[in-house]
């Protein structure tokens, strides 16, 4: 796993770099998707993986510094809840550059019709 610490390669990264980053990993993107029903604790979210709960909690802190979730304590218990709004910003982004290509490929195949003529 990569380490994304504020010295490191992760250093003048952008939101939504470090979103999509953090989203490379398919561990992280399925505790994502779970967030995404709603709040989970820790224990919560390592049970359906097969590694460490230090294993998770690095996931966690990768999705953390990614603007992606948030954490809070209740007594020794840690919450973890969704932060969208990264996660707009890749759509949005994603969103963008699906319109540049539906755009070219209608177009493209707009002057194949044509050739066919």
């Amino acid at each position: 796993m990569v380490n994304y610490s504020r010295s490191g390669p992760a250093a003048g990264r952008t939101t939504m770099d470090r979103a999509f980053a953090a989203l490379s990993d398919p561990t992280r993107r399925a505790i994502v998707a779970r967030l995404a029903r709603g709040e989970a604790t820790v224990s919560e979210l390592a049970a359906p993986f097969p590694v460490s709960l230090p294993a998770i909690s690095k996931h966690l802190k990768v999705l953390e510094e990614a603007g992606l979730m948030a954490r809070s304590k209740q007594g020794r218990v840690h919450r973890c809840r969704l932060v969208p709004r990264a996660l707009k910003q890749a759509e949005g982004w994603i969103g963008e550059r699906r319109r540049v290509w539906e755009h070219r490929l209608d177009a493209l195949g707009a002057h194949l019709q044509e050739g066919d003529r």
